[in-house]
């Protein structure tokens, strides 16, 4: 009975932090230095040049991590929450930041990526988000306007077009090499229609705002950092982060046995 009881202020909480996070949202708005469209121009962000003059560094991180692609998580693995949306093996995640949590060893694994998402002013969450070959993420909202997504096309498998999102009533696909950004709070979906894995470095920035939005925005995200949810997404991500690290040992020792002398 005290867990059912538990559980259930659990769930009462999170539902009026997200009542208390979607009342700000008309503030933030109004607060907003950039667009509230569905889709923003990315070049309105000096960074963004730079991100996408060394995609083929990140490339070439990327394609080393998937040679371990059964070893990475589902996202539900990692954020329960994510089951409202996902259940399956088809959308995989390698996180090296989580709300400003930084996944220590995956970075170390990724050092120049690492060094590329560090210098982007804002960023609070950064990951490689990697669908599968017919995989549909139905249609959802974020939590709040505060950050901005950005995807930067790292795989794209053709054709380009039967890989794509909807935000709002608006259509996009990716392109390897070049960045997309978007309101999550707006209402989108995504599909990879094609016979191909779809890679793209995912980040939530920082909502460029005036004054005084951008301490209520800090100190909201800051509320979010300590949410259960994050909390226990951490967790997890450890757990995962020492797992992987202890079957790559395992693996080096058995090539090392079985290689010829």
């Amino acid at each position: 009975m005290a867990d059912k009881n538990k559980k259930g202020k659990s769930r009462l909480v999170v539902r009026l932090g997200s009542k208390l996070l979607w009342g700000f949202e008309k503030f933030i708005a109004k607060s907003s230095k950039v667009p509230t469209t569905p889709f923003l121009d990315p070049y309105q962000f000096d960074w963004v040049k730079d991100l996408e003059g060394n995609w083929e560094i990140i490339r070439a991180e990327v394609d080393r991590i998937l040679e371990h692609k059964d070893n990475i998580p589902s996202f539900q693995d990692i954020s329960k929450d994510q089951k409202s949306i996902t259940t399956d093996d088809k959308w995989k995640t390698y996180f090296l930041y989580g709300f400003g949590y930084k996944a220590v060893k995956n970075c170390e694994r990724c050092p120049e990526t690492t060094k590329i998402i560090e210098s982007i002013p804002g960023m609070k969450t950064a990951f490689f988000s990697i669908l599968a070959p017919g995989k549909h993420i139905p249609a959802h909202r974020g939590v709040y306007n505060g950050v901005i997504r950005c995807h930067l096309g790292i795989k794209v498998p053709e054709p380009k077009e039967k890989c794509r999102i909807r935000v709002h009533e608006v259509f996009a696909h990716w392109e390897e090499g070049k960045v997309m950004m978007f309101d999550d709070t707006y209402n989108h979906e995504v599909w990879n229609d094609t016979d191909g894995e779809r890679v793209v470095l995912f980040m939530d920035i920082d909502r460029p705002l005036r004054f005084p939005a951008t301490a209520l925005n800090s100190l909201l995200i800051k509320a979010v950092q300590k949410s259960s949810f994050i909390q226990d997404a951490k967790k997890n991500q450890e757990a995962w982060e020492d797992k992987f690290e202890e079957n790559g040992r395992q693996g080096a020792t058995k090539d090392k046995v079985e290689s010829p002398k």
